[in-house]
């Protein structure tokens, strides 16, 4: 499996952002005004990065031998997980921010400062949530194996039965 580039992460961002954009300027024009973004978004975005980061540590613990008894496949777990914490994270961003956008470009309706804020806030939420999964990606890193490491590692003996 392969590092999550940021690169990737702020294509997917913006391209949320500019699809929601459109669709919410659109729906603007027919006099539908963007949906209110709740607090609580907030407050999951950041439990979740919580826990992503915490099962992260415990892998990086467990990689430096602080923690011998952790499963091998709940490390495994944890690194799909900060993969898709990673996504999440970009997808929310944009879509969060798309909501910003509309609502700055859009007419002054009254209560729009409020939605700014809480989509902005919860733009950023998606933003922490992308951040520590790339983090955690790395406390999941294996090392690569030192330099003569294999060859000194005992191979099997050849099956005579096989030709």
């Amino acid at each position: 499996m392969h590092s999550t580039r940021w690169q990737t992460l702020l294509l997917v961002a913006a391209g949320v952002a500019v699809g929601t954009w459109i669709v919410l300027r659109t729906m603007a024009s027919r006099g539908a005004l963007p949906p209110n973004v709740p607090w609580l978004v907030v407050v999951v975005e950041l439990g979740i990065a919580v826990v992503v980061f915490v099962l992260g540590w415990h892998v990086r613990e467990y990689l430096q031998g602080k923690r011998p008894n952790l499963d091998a496949l709940r490390a495994a777990r944890t690194v799909v997980l900060a993969k898709a914490s990673c996504y999440t994270g970009a997808l929310l961003a944009g879509w969060y921010g798309g909501h910003v956008l509309a609502l700055l470009t859009g007419t002054d309706e009254p209560g729009n400062g409020g939605r700014i804020v809480s989509a902005a806030i919860a733009a950023g939420g998606g933003v922490v949530l992308s951040v520590v999964g790339l983090v955690v990606e790395r406390f999941c890193r294996i090392p690569p194996p030192e330099a003569g490491a294999e060859a000194t590692r005992e191979r099997p003996a050849p099956d005579p039965t096989t030709p």
